[in-house]
Order: structure tokens, then sequence, then C-alpha cells
């Protein structure tokens, strides 16, 4: 029995888990229930209803817990809390691309650090053109972002249509990607500075660098240093998952390897899924495209579908052409144009941005339908500009 249930069930989910399409899977699949739920009329309110509303039936963004201050709903907890992990796995894989990947020499880090660069200044334009002058312009930040986990598993697709050369060029620039979208939350999508909060969240930081001079080992004072740290960052005005990143900067490069195999699995399989659920639970407008065609939308899915890969190309065109860098070994241009097409699935990061860019729930809507389709055009564009290239 034990034999049969391991190979008829076990085998196959740790299969899939293994398999490097699976993220992007469960995220779809993930994004289509929510979806379903939210528009189908005996579940829509509960299920809507279920995420946002506050914990303590107010509408503050904090509630109390004996002498802390958290936050009030189950979407607040996961944009606020969960997703500082997932911040906490991003900055360890920025700081290993950064002391032994392919960042850690100006020659190798070149050509995808200002391909990234310019895949967030073209889509950040673009938008601009459509939003300049309106309440809608605090989005501009949401077609910069590129969503890993989608892109590498649609290029995994591709078998070897996708050069590895040409993975790992698209695996660094969405790295450098979500150190960019971390720093445009840090400085543009805080809220007013508290400097007390400020001041211990650096005399954490200065404990941190303390304790790995001292070469203790990483263990149970750090992390709760770093609990203490997103509390600190969660009042201070400045978003609370800007403190995971932080934190990965403290991590010893030598358990770099091991903590981020500890949290992949955790990630991909509970955190982003849970996060897609909860901010994909978007009441579709009644009259269809009609309701979304508004400058806020042309400027999200120009940015993304359009910006992101002109924005892409042209830098590694320019740097190529100059010398300074040069193409991956096995990469053709059409293949470099696919790569910035596939860069133009923002989904988790651009939805994140967008949750944090507008008070108003309705706009909020507008902007993830709009990162849905952006994205949704992207993935199917990307792949069959990719896989039927001619020889």
């Amino acid at each position: 029995m034990l034999h049969f249930v391991r190979r008829k069930l076990i085998s196959p989910i740790r299969h899939f888990i293994h398999d490097s399409r699976s993220v992007g899977i469960t995220l779809l699949a993930c994004t289509l229930i929510s979806l379903a739920l939210s528009n189908m009329g005996f579940w829509q309110e509960g299920y809507r209803s279920f995420w946002s509303d506050s914990f303590d039936g107010t509408h503050e963004h904090h509630t109390a817990l004996w002498f802390l201050s958290l936050p009030n709903s189950p979407l607040l907890m996961i944009n606020d809390g969960l997703m500082a992990i997932f911040f906490f796995l991003a900055g360890m894989e920025i700081k290993r691309e950064l002391v032994t990947g392919e960042l850690s020499s100006l020659k190798r880090s070149a050509l995808p650090v200002f391909a990234a660069i310019g895949g967030m200044l073209v889509p950040a334009i673009c938008f601009s053109l459509f939003n300049k002058g309106t309440e809608a312009m605090s989005g501009w930040a949401i077609p910069t972002a590129t969503d890993i986990a989608f892109t590498l598993g649609i290029a995994s697709l591709l078998g070897s249509r996708m050069p590895v050369s040409l993975k790992i060029f698209l695996t660094a620039l969405a790295i450098i990607d979500d150190l960019g979208a971390i720093a445009v939350i840090a400085l543009f999508y805080g809220g007013q500075l508290n400097g007390m909060y400020l001041a211990v969240s650096a005399l954490i930081c200065l404990l941190l660098w303390f304790l790995n001079r001292q070469k203790i080992t990483f263990g149970w004072i750090q992390y709760l240093l770093g609990i203490i740290l997103w509390y600190c960052m969660y009042h201070s005005g400045i978003h609370a998952t800007v403190a995971g990143v932080i934190f990965a900067l403290f991590v010893p490069v030598a358990s770099l390897a091991k903590l981020e195999d500890a949290l992949h699995k955790p990630v991909n399989f509970l955190i982003m899924p849970v996060f897609a659920l909860a901010n994909t639970a978007i009441l579709l407008p009644q009259n269809g495209i009609q309701a979304i065609a508004t400058p806020l939308s042309w400027g999200i899915i120009t940015g993304l579908f359009i910006g992101k890969p002109l924005g892409i190309f042209g830098m590694g065109y320019f740097l190529v052409r100059k010398k300074i860098a040069e193409l991956p070994r096995g990469v053709n241009w059409h293949k470099m144009a696919g790569a910035g097409i596939l860069a133009g699935i923002g989904f988790t990061m651009s939805i994140f941005i967008a949750t944090l860019a507008f008070p108003d729930t309705s706009q909020q809507d507008i902007a993830k339908i709009s990162v849905l389709i952006a994205s949704f055009l992207a993935m199917c564009v990307g792949f069959v500009w990719l896989r039927f290239e001619k020889k």
C-alpha cells in the first residue's frame, strides 16, 4: 500500500515540484481559480471579503496584538508580512550573483545590468506618455518589473531553442530588475518616515554586522533580529518587505546556498501561490474591454509588452555595437529580442507594485487586469517568437 501511494502520488508530486515549469503553472492555476471565485455569483462577495476584510472590523491598516501593532487583514498580512520572506530570498539571490555569479565582474555584468536598466526606463516612459499629469501617474513603476518565475518557466518549455547562456542572461537580468523594483518600492512607495523606527532599524543592522564580524554562527539570534527589523521597517515609513532584502545582505556567503535551498519550495509553492490567490481576487468589469480601455491600462500594457523588449533589446544592441559587452554564446539578435519579450511578463512584482501605487481598489483592479493581459501577451508571443525561429 505504501509503495502504491509513493509511486502513484508522492513521486509525481516530487517530480512536479522539481520541474522548472512548475512555479509558473502553479501561479497560473491560482490566478485562474481566484478570478473564477471572484466572479462566481454565489462565491464572489465572500471570497473577496475573506482577503480584504479587517480582523477587528475597522478600516484601519493596523490592529493591536498585545503590545504590537500588526497588519489588519489577510491581504495586508500577505503583502506586508509573507512577501518579506519572498524579498529575503530575492535578496540572497542578488547577493549570490554579485559575489560569485553573473554579476560578479564588470565584463560579465555589463549586458544584463544595462539591459535591465533599459528594460525599466522605457516601460516607465511608455506609461508616462499615457498618464502624464493624471492621478494614475503614481503607477509609473508597475510596468518596469519582470516576474522571474514565470519568465524562466516559459523559457524552460522551449528546450534547446533557449540556449543555457540566454537563460543565464535572462536570470541575471530579472535579478537586477528585482533589485531595481526593490529600490523603487523603498524610495517611492513608502509612507511618512518615522525617525525613531528608522534609528532602531539602523541599530539592528549594526548589530547584524557586528555578529558577522565576530563570526557568530548565523542562527536564531540573527532571525530574531530579522523579525524585529521587519517590525521596525513596517512602522518606519519604508515598505516592510524591504527588510527582507536588507536582512539578506547580512547572510554570510557560505550560508547562502543552504538558506536559498531551504526557502525555494516554501516561497514558490506557498507564499507566491497565496499571494496570487489574494491579489487576483478581482471583480472583472461587466462591460469588459471598454471598462479597462483607460490611459492607466494602455500605459501598463504598452510598457510591459512593448517597452520592456524595446528597452532590453535597444540597450543590448547599443552595448554590443560599442563593444562594451558581447552577446551570450550561441545567442543571436532574434533570440535576444525573444528574451526581451518574455521579460515583459510582469505578474508578481507588477501586481505587488500596483497594490502600493493606488489606495483605491477600483484602480488596483484595473492595474492588475492590465498586468495579467500584458503578461499573457508576452508569454504567448515570446514563446512563439523563440519556438518558431528560422534556423
